[in-house]
């Protein structure tokens, strides 16, 4: 595995998944409470003992580059040859940002050429699934092939946003459209395509002499699957791998979260009962960061006897460290890191990221609400999508809605006020203020 490198394409600006995607990349955008979506990548690589690894960024990376190096690092020994090696747009080799995936990695030839590889993996940074990445090498290596590419069945409408690839009886791929409106189906199906995943594996001289030839053509989108997979599959071994899961499910699981809905599909999955994507299977584990938070916590049960009627509880829920459910209830939610829910707060169907705090009496149904939001008591979201519409708030195709940073809420009740943007910002711990050396007790 060591005359591997594999580059990582982690700079995608993700822009249906807006507003989540107005701070950060969408490999940065936080999915399942703990974890951000480049973690499933990243964990396949160091699950199937790739650890030469280039993250290549692009928009809006401080997030993404913050969270690998507070939580990735620790995982490599540079001294063994070991790493992941963030770069950003160098203009080293053209004076312009990348203009396709091809020539994103084109940019970074000197890069790769340092580590003088044998193979390069390429891959992306912001699907979610489970993959043995070795097996697929392998696979590339006994078949002699100078290109292999992830393939996965999709149905007719998945396949328009894919690569869609037609192989023969020994899976060389023989045809290859990229995001056709028309799309060919597999012999014998009339309902299902072999699509790409934007999983390579390339034999490294002949990928350096694709990217070379591909740089000098000026038409080009410069973009492995609109110019380079086309240009190569009639006079060159080019092969699909069908993707292998290790998700141990009887479906195999591969998601491209790349709308708020198929987003917020994904999350719900999650606190099923039995959900689909398995975060608890040990024999592959998904890494990330976590900070040193206490753990979860849930106060005020009622009791026959109390007329208070406040009880802090979650039903059919994920509830991250650090959060507290202070007489509020939650079901079928997520609920990030140190979240609040305060006194009879009603949560449902939503994901709330890092540092939500959910004020007394608000109700909040199928929402998503972005870190540090503060919602303020007695409002109700996911109830009336007009009045969220009408507040500025972010409203999907089918009803999802999302609170943004600084978003405004308009209080209950008729008034047309609305909430200062500090308010929904603020973080809800207060701070109290510093006191001088001579009001502190005496340690004894």
């Amino acid at each position: 595995m060591r005359s591997i490198l594999t580059v990582v394409l982690a700079g995608g600006r993700g822009a249906r998944l807006e507003p989540l995607t107005r701070d950060r990349a969408k490999p940065a955008v936080p999915f399942g409470g703990v974890y951000r979506i480049i973690d499933f990548t990243l964990s396949n690589c160091l699950n199937s003992g790739l650890r030469n690894i280039l993250l290549l960024t692009q928009y809006k990376a401080m997030s993404l580059d913050r969270h690998i190096n507070m939580g990735w690092n620790r995982y490599f020994c540079r001294e063994l040859g070991e790493a992941i090696d963030i770069i950003p747009p160098q203009q080293r080799v053209d004076q312009q940002w990348y203009q396709g995936t091809a020539d994103a990695v084109y940019q970074n030839i000197y890069a790769i050429e340092k580590s003088r590889p044998d193979y390069i993996v390429i891959l992306a940074g912001d699907h979610i699934y489970k993959m043995n990445y070795a097996h697929m090498i392998d696979f590339h290596i006994e078949s002699g092939a100078e290109l292999t590419i992830g393939a996965l069945p999709v149905s007719v409408e998945e396949a328009r946003s894919f690569g869609v690839m037609q192989i023969d009886a020994n899976q060389r791929i023989c045809g290859f459209q990229e995001k056709p409106q028309s799309p060919q189906t597999i012999p014998g199906s009339t309902d299902c395509c072999l699509a790409s995943m934007g999983i390579y594996v390339f034999n490294a001289k002949f990928l350096l002499e694709q990217l070379c030839r591909d740089a000098t053509q000026l038409n080009s989108a410069h973009d492995f699957g609109k110019n380079i997979i086309p240009g190569v599959i009639d006079q060159h071994r080019v092969f699909a791998y069908p993707f292998s899961d290790e998700n141990r499910k009887q479906t195999p699981y591969w998601r491209d979260v790349g709308t708020l809905d198929a987003y917020y599909e994904a999350s719900m999955d999650l606190i099923s009962v039995d959900p689909q994507l398995n975060l608890y299977d040990q024999h592959w584990p998904i890494r990330t960061y976590q900070t040193n938070s206490p753990p979860p916590k849930f106060v005020f049960g009622s009791r026959a006897d109390q007329a208070d009627p406040r009880t802090g509880v979650a039903i059919d829920s994920m509830v991250c460290s650090g959060s507290v459910i202070s007489g509020g209830q939650v079901s079928r939610s997520i609920v990030g890191p140190d979240c609040r829910i305060e006194a009879y707060a009603h949560v449902e169907g939503s994901v709330l990221f890092d540092r939500v705090q959910i004020g007394s009496g608000a109700r909040i149904r199928n929402a998503i609400i972005e870190k540090d939001v503060r919602i303020p008591h007695d409002i109700e979201i996911g109830y009336d999508i007009a009045q969220d519409r009408q507040r500025g708030l972010t409203v999907s195709d089918n009803g999802l809605v999302v609170v943004a940073k600084g978003a405004g809420i308009e209080r209950l009740g008729g008034s047309t006020t609305r909430v200062a943007k500090s308010i929904i910002r603020a973080p809800f711990f207060e701070k109290t203020p510093a006191k001088s050396l001579s009001e502190l007790p005496h340690p004894n």
